[in-house]
């Protein structure tokens, strides 16, 4: 039962044993996502503020209200939005980006430009978070066609956190989130506001027109996505997934890749990758046949 008196609850509230091992069993199952033992001061961290929201005195409280009052399927979706890291960042690991401008796109375009059709690029972020990936992947992409190159993308972005969605499709960032990017494409690809006092900027209308975000599960045993997909970006996500689970989500994804297509990976992912019938080309950058 939810408790009228908030204010009694404490920082100090911890997790029972047994409904901690049942709240790190949902999330797993739902998001794949692990919760050993040295996650659980993270996790009750991280559920202690949608505690508060919800009006509940004590974290088992709300597990009460999770497992034994019906209340999961109204919560599911909220309890995975708190547990998700959703770290991002713009052009994290540049290297990625540079590989993708100097190597991918180019081949891409030597082998399917003919006449007058432009080819068309489909790049999937399969874990966008905010859409700073996204976006990132569409700046250098416009850039290319600014400076000459021929074709037209499209950018889909990914998440199972509703919502990180929701701020990517707004496109709205703290100025001190958009460091990274390059000065002459700040200029070009962020708009600011005319109120001086506000640290904000928004990604500009044309690259929000061909950036499309929606729920995915990577979970799921199918995902409604093209097939055709040239690159497919997965970067820092699979750590988080036991090694059976890995290897499930990787074949789903490379079955949505068209030939010759590239997955990209993390960094630390690389090792993860070497399973795939795939050629590795690059650290973390893997090509299908």
């Amino acid at each position: 039962m939810r408790t009228s008196a908030v204010a009694d609850y404490s920082d100090a509230d911890q997790l029972g044993e047994r409904n901690y091992q049942r709240l790190a069993a949902l999330v797993g199952k739902h998001s794949g996502i692990r919760l050993p033992p040295g996650k659980r001061l993270m996790l009750e961290g991280r559920l202690r503020k949608r505690v508060r929201l919800l009006g509940y005195g004590s974290l088992d409280e709300y597990c009460h209200y999770l497992f034994e009052a019906n209340g999961l399927a109204e919560e599911l979706t909220h309890l995975i939005d708190v547990v998700t890291t959703n770290k991002t960042d713009f052009f994290r690991e540049p290297q990625h980006f540079d590989y993708l401008i100097q190597k991918i796109v180019p081949d891409i375009l030597a082998k399917r430009s003919f006449g007058a059709t432009q080819p068309q690029l489909k790049i999937w972020s399969a874990a966008s978070s905010t859409g700073a990936e996204a976006y990132t992947i569409g700046m250098v992409l416009a850039d290319m066609v600014q400076r000459g190159s021929k074709f037209r993308f499209s950018l889909l972005g990914t998440d199972i956190s509703t919502d990180v969605l929701k701020q990517a499709v707004r496109a709205v960032y703290p100025q001190e989130m958009v460091a990274p990017v390059p000065y002459d494409f700040q200029m070009r690809y962020l708009m600011r506001s005319r109120n001086k006092g506000a640290r904000q900027v928004r990604i500009v209308p044309e690259l929000r027109r061909v950036t499309q975000f929606q729920h995915l599960n990577l979970m799921d045993s199918a995902y409604p996505i093209d097939r055709d997909v040239d690159v497919i970006f997965l970067r820092n996500v699979l750590i988080y997934f036991e090694k059976q689970t890995q290897q499930e989500v990787l074949k789903r994804l490379v079955s949505h890749l068209r030939p010759g297509g590239h997955l990209i990976l993390g960094h630390s992912e690389s090792m993860i990758g070497t399973t795939l019938q795939l050629t590795q080309v690059a650290p973390g950058v893997f090509q299908n046949a």
